[in-house]
């Protein structure tokens, strides 16, 4: 299968500068990058950066990222299913699973999230694939947001239908171990 991938650029203000949201970004565009301290739900900051550059290397894979001068302060990404995860036993080429969404905390509120998934989807990029999130909770920054799990849950709802991403019922047990994962 053929992946497309269209390099696009966004520009949008905010308090301190001018954020450019761009993607997808090739791994050595994404090395010359440092990555927001804040930047740290599945990783150390510079180990993230460095899966983010092995994700951009990869045929079907994809990074939008969000940057302020020479540091990343919010990305996404796109790939197929892990091995090891249930979703990957189908062995569809055209399965592709938005892996993970981060914004640093001083920039959240200002939409970055929704322009980077707008972005990624633009032109028709992903058209040709079945592009699904798997939400889990213990990934969500209930404290630093202030949000509880549902409301969490809704703001996450609100952030994958901007995409026009739907849920949908699934009988996965990852999924299944906590009414708000979705």
């Amino acid at each position: 299968m053929e992946h497309r991938k269209i390099f696009q650029i966004e520009r949008l203000k905010v308090p301190g500068g001018e954020l450019v949201i761009s993607g997808p970004v090739p791994p050595g565009k994404l090395r010359e990058y440092t990555m927001h301290p804040k930047l740290d739900a599945f990783r150390r900051p510079a180990e993230q950066l460095e899966a983010l550059a092995e994700i951009a290397g990869l045929p079907e894979g994809r990074v939008i990222a969000a940057t302020l001068g020479n540091q990343i302060v919010g990305y996404v990404t796109f790939h197929y299913p892990d091995e090891l995860e249930r979703w990957s036993e189908s062995g569809q080429d055209d399965l592709i699973e938005l892996g993970a969404i981060e914004v640093a905390d001083p920039f959240r509120s200002y939409g970055i999230g929704r322009k980077m998934l707008q972005l990624a989807f633009r032109d028709g990029q992903l058209d040709n694939c079945i592009v699904f999130a798997a939400e889990y909770y213990w990934h969500w920054d209930l404290e630093g947001s202030g949000l509880n799990v549902w409301q969490y849950r809704e703001m996450m709802e609100r952030l994958m239908k901007s995409v026009d991403m739907i849920w949908a019922a699934t009988d996965d047990p990852e999924i299944c171990a906590h009414p708000a994962n979705c």
